[in-house]
């Protein structure tokens, strides 16, 4: 049976090859053009994951996913690096010199900043890298251009006019895959959660003490706001274990004590490089 895999993108993007990544056989891809709809997507019985990407090495935090990932009732069941490899995209008949517009997502274009800056071209954001490079084919104008994959060149028919303008040449994008439910087995390694603490001095030192404790390595830690509540944040942290480790269900049990809000995101097995 084939299973049906929501992704963030259209074909060609980084998302599809996360995705092709994780699941080489038997998928059915289906895109969508909004990171929301993804999560919209496994509402439905026959969808049976997603894939988003959540972060990236010289950009850093995709704010909405963890936003996204506090309001819907889905877990983390895994991960997939991808190194992302930004190449300027045009028509066959196209010229660094006919290029007056690009497109593409805004991380591209952060990912890309120094190429951009010798240029004086006008700058437009697209919802993804591989949805302008279907622009750029759809448009069929020699004065635009796309920084998109080499597989949306290929995918699109446009010529490469400038490789490899990203600056950081280890420039990597995490994606998780979501799923519906929780499973664990002893491959799990890796833990995500969620939660808030009271707005007073040492209050996240108190729910993170039982890190210290139980010799557990917190692997990262980012904040969002808490809409409607100013100056408040959601912590969200990634942290090695297993749920089935009795140092880890004291840890965690130590934590929710501590906390106000509480959630359990994933606990899977993490990504190699």
């Amino acid at each position: 049976m084939s299973l049906n895999i929501a992704y963030y993108g259209v074909p060609g993007s980084f998302s599809e090859q996360a995705l092709l990544d994780y699941f080489p056989n038997n998928v059915n891809p289906i895109n969508n053009e909004k990171f929301e709809g993804v999560f919209k997507e496994l509402e439905k019985d026959d969808v049976h994951y997603g894939v988003v990407p959540i972060e990236n090495s010289s950009t850093g935090p995709v704010s909405e996913i963890y936003d996204l990932l506090n309001t819907y009732p889905y877990h983390i069941v895994g991960e997939v690096f991808v190194k992302v490899e930004h190449h300027l995209l045009a028509t066959k008949d196209a010229t660094l010199e006919s290029i007056q517009e690009v497109y593409s997502h805004p991380q591209a274009f952060e990912q890309c900043r120094p190429f951009l800056d010798q240029y004086n071209w006008s700058i437009v954001p697209h919802f993804s890298t591989a949805s302008s490079a279907e622009h750029v084919k759809n448009s069929n104008n020699p004065k635009i251009a796309s920084i998109s994959s080499k597989k949306a060149a290929e995918l699109y028919g446009l010529q490469v006019l400038a490789p490899n303008i990203n600056y950081n040449t280890t420039n990597t994008t995490r994606f998780i895959i979501l799923g519906k439910s929780h499973k664990i087995n002893s491959s799990c390694n890796k833990i995500s959660v969620v939660f808030t603490t009271e707005h007073k001095a040492g209050a996240l030192y108190s729910a993170l003490k039982s890190f210290s404790e139980y010799n557990i390595n917190m692997l990262k830690i980012e904040s969002r706001p808490v809409v409607h509540t100013p100056w408040q944040y959601y912590f969200y942290i990634d942290f090695e274990g297993n749920l089935d480790n009795p140092s880890i269900k004291k840890a965690i049990n130590s934590m929710e004590n501590d906390c106000v809000y509480f959630k359990l995101l994933g606990n899977y097995k993490s990504a190699t490089l």
